[in-house]
């Protein structure tokens, strides 16, 4: 059974979501006990220490806690713990409290889910406040004052994906009016999601009198309905009488004419009109409109928008429930308590003037049920899948013909059942070009960490131009249409292949995304004439591969002048870069350093760099190493290299970093190093650099040498540290040496050094022998002679960190070239 954790759950209105889509609590801690009794009347835990009533900032607490987890993890001998669900009190933050004290105190209950979350590691987190939340400040674990936002990312960004949006819930489950911070983390560990995939869903909001036009009027102070406890007339004090009922149809009692009429008091026999700080005061409430936000104070007058539309009354505890979503069967009194027909209405009245203002309290404070039920049913739909492997959806596209766009289309929309992933997998798949135009399966964990650092919302304005230069089947335009739910964007979406403009379109139906606006260009991105002069984002994956068309290289040439380079994704950048504002793309890892990418990396620096991903081969189910980055492109501003940041991400080491850019990319070698720290840059002080040339012949391989012959040719695997290996099982031989570029180093002073290793080593090159291409010729035009110390240093720990970090971690991108060559440095005489 899946489980979750609620932290200051307060009466567990939202999280009763959970438990209607099946989820187990393990255990909900809240301060006060009067809430947490709501939550034992509606059997939230399965055992009785799960009610944890306490401080969550005290040890006591965070130590039963931790009992009540290591016991369920026993019983039922789970690892992890689903969800951590966590609604922090929100009253530092609220424009609703005008009287804000000790607000950073507040602020700061924050950082024990934060704690907690770090210490048990769930699955998914979800953390919900008012709309301030992520930029009000708490003081961090460190003791540092900083924003909401800074501290979970700080605390958490190492372990989770984390995305967090402003959303007004009326479009999102709520049938009221309420803007809200949510924050969802999702496990880096977990494949095939995203935060984005678990916010709620969009859902056109109902006005007031769908939500609650069907419930009986009640015209009699302090009535019941017939059938129904919670819908009734909340008593007040007589004298207000006059001011409702006098109020007309979406005014306030402050609107009207007579002053008798209006919310007054009586001062040595003159009336003296209430203060109006807010025009909400009072207000009579409209039927054709979406209901206000509830608030704590729903019982009062008042208090913001409280006031029936038409009875002269606050809105029951019904009509409230109603406005948040809580269903019928939430239980707010003793299963015991005896609410028949029959019961006097001295009896009634009395159980709610004892109940009433807590119920009422605990709605105005809640998460809409129905939002947390939309995610939770996410949340469990994507824990209880199993992806289809790419056999099974090989299978279904040979079965259902899917390489044809119509019948892919029909077959899309008819699979309901299908999780997005799968569905995008099989678009991709199924598109017959995908190797022709090396269009590789984009992982939906994979895209979203690419744009998990763009601008947040509210950067944009409500609109945004948006380009993706080799669309494919347009995972990019998903999650950016999830990412910026609020926000009408503008989407060019290119591709040379028709087949894939085509799935797009199929995609765009099936998700209905409603903020976009797609135009579907079916042309060269390099060459097109079609595009804006400037987008607000680009994103995307372009093709990796060389040009072999030496026509369209020229042409490539003439439109985009800077990049000399025969591979088509340092064209895709160059033009990107001319054009967008905020870049993500997707590359080989191959351009950190390699030489036919220097003047690409150049381009790059010349912008602010915000984040690089260093996927390694754990992208792709295709042996290349990539990366992505994430460039802010303003030409305007000079970039202040040492105080701009860039977040670095490793999927192969997992470890999250933070460094300047200068620190990256200005090192001496031309090359960027993504893991430079103390320990290498010790190291670089220590030696010399500059010292070698380097040779290799890639001609000369396995399959034009043999097991005996003239001359002998040294290999890879023949080189020890500064020792060669003579075993007769790797030994290879040539007899001639015509046409062998190598053959002139074949007597010269040099050393050896194996071209792709994680172990770096080196041997003295003996005389009379070649070298084939699995390793590459270190020479000194200088006449310098490295000593046997020399050569030994190559195969040392110190010079493996040092290696290993100048290659990036690379377990492909190791070439030994006319720059990697410089990573070879002698130590310095002291």
């Amino acid at each position: 059974m899946l489980n979750y954790v609620s932290l200051f759950s307060s009466a567990g209105v939202g999280c009763y979501g959970f438990k209607q889509e099946g989820f187990e609590c393990i255990a909900t801690v809240e301060f006060l006990e009067k809430r947490m009794q709501i939550q034992r009347y509606n059997d939230k835990c399965k055992n009785a220490e799960g009610y944890i009533i306490g401080d969550i900032e005290t040890e006591d607490t965070h130590q039963r806690l931790k009992n009540v987890i290591s016991d369920y993890f026993k019983n039922v001998n789970k690892p992890d713990i689903d969800v951590i669900i966590a609604t922090p009190p929100c009253q530092g933050m609220s424009v609703a409290n005008h009287k804000k004290k000790d607000e950073l105190k507040r602020n700061s209950l924050v950082v024990e889910s934060i704690k907690i979350t770090a210490q048990y590691l769930p699955k998914i987190f979800i953390y919900e406040n008012v709309r301030a939340f992520s930029n009000s400040v708490c003081t961090d674990i460190d003791g540092v004052n900083k924003s909401i936002d800074e501290a979970i990312f700080n605390n958490l960004a190492e372990h989770y994906h984390i995305d967090s949006q402003v959303l007004n819930l009326k479009s999102y489950g709520s049938n009221s009016s309420r803007t809200r911070t949510i924050v969802i983390g999702v496990r880096r560990d977990l494949e095939n999601t995203c935060p984005l995939l678990f916010f709620p869903d969009y859902r056109k909001e109902s006005t007031l009198e769908q939500v609650i036009g069907h419930l009986p009027r009640l015209k009699k102070m302090g009535e019941f309905s017939n059938d129904d406890f919670f819908h009734s007339f909340r008593p007040y004090h007589e004298k207000m009488t006059p001011w409702i009922s006098s109020t007309p149809y979406g005014k306030s009692a402050f609107d009207n004419k007579n002053d008798e009429h209006k919310p007054h008091k009586v001062v040595d026999g003159e009336i003296v009109i209430n203060q109006n700080k807010n025009s909400d005061k009072y207000q009579r409430q409209y039927w054709d409109r979406v209901a206000p936000c509830v608030h704590t104070r729903n019982d009062c007058l008042a208090s913001q928008n409280t006031i029936h539309p038409e009875d002269d009354r606050a809105f029951s505890i019904r009509e409230l429930m109603l406005m948040m979503s809580i269903p019928d069967d939430f239980k707010w009194l003793d299963p015991s308590t005896d609410l028949n027909e029959t019961i006097s209405y001295k009896q009634k009245n009395a159980i709610r003037s004892k109940t009433d203002k807590l119920i009422r309290e605990s709605i105005g404070e809640a998460v809409p049920t129905g939002v947390m039920r939309d995610m939770a049913n996410k949340i469990k739909n994507y824990l209880n899948s199993k992806p289809l492997s790419d056999d099974k959806i090989l299978t279904l596209i040979e079965e259902f013909d899917l390489y044809d766009p119509k019948k892919l289309q029909s077959f899309i929309k008819k699979s309901k059942d299908l999780y997005i992933t799968d569905i995008y997998k099989i678009c991709e798949m199924a598109n017959p070009n995908r190797d022709e135009n090396a269009a590789y399966h984009t992982p939906i964990s994979i895209a979203y960490s690419c744009i998990e650092r763009l601008p947040k919302e509210n950067y944009f304005k409500g609109s945004l131009s948006a380009l993706e230069p080799s669309v494919g089947a347009g995972i990019f335009v998903f999650l950016l249409a999830k990412k910026y739910p609020n926000t009408m964007i503008d989407f060019d979406c290119v591709d040379l292949d028709e087949h894939s403009l085509a799935t797009v379109k199929v995609l765009a139906s099936r998700f209905n995304l409603r903020n976009l606006h797609i135009n579907y260009i079916h042309d060269d991105f390099i060459l097109s004439d079609e595009l804006k002069p400037t987008y607000d984002i680009i994103v995307g994956n372009p093709p990796f591969k060389k040009i072999t068309d030496s026509k369209l290289l020229k042409s490539y040439q003439r439109a985009v002048s800077n990049t000399t380079s025969n591979n088509v994704f340092t064209y895709f950048i160059e033009k990107s870069l001319r054009l967008g504002k905020e870049l993500v793309l997707i590359s080989p890892k191959a351009l950190l350093e390699a030489p036919d990418y220097s003047k690409t990396r150049k381009l790059l620096e010349s912008h602010v760099i915000k984040h690089i991903n260093d996927f390694n081969e754990k992208a792709f189910k295709v042996r290349i190493e990539t990366i992505s980055f994430y460039v802010s492109v303003d030409n305007k501003r000079k970039v202040d290299e040492k105080s701009n940041k860039v977040i670095i991400n490793s999927y192969l080491n997992k470890t999250l970093m933070c460094k300047s850019q200068s620190y990256i990319t200005e090192n001496g070698f031309n090359t960027w190093l993504l893991y430079r720290d103390k320990k290498f840059d010790e190291t670089c002080r220590t030696l010399e650099f500059g010292v070698f040339n380097v040779f290799r012949d890639r001609h000369l391989t396995m399959k034009n040498t043999k097991s005996s012959g003239r001359y002998r040719v040294i290999k890879a695997r023949n080189i020890g540290n500064n020792f060669v290996i003579d075993d007769p099982k790797i030994n290879r031989y040539i007899d001639s040496l015509d046409g062998l570029a190598v053959a002139k180093y074949i007597d010269i002073d040099a050393i050896l050094v194996p071209n792709l290793t994680y172990n770096p080593r080196a041997v003295k090159k003996p005389k009379g022998c070649l070298v084939d291409g699995s390793a590459a010729v270190l020479y000194s035009e200088s006449g310098f002679i490295p000593t046997d110390s020399d050569i030994e240093y190559f195969g040392s720990s110190e010079f493996n960190h040092f290696y290993r970090v100048a290659r990036n971690y690379g377990t492909r991108s190791l070439n030994i070239d006319n720059i990697s060559v410089n990573y070879f440095g002698i130590k310095k005489v002291s």
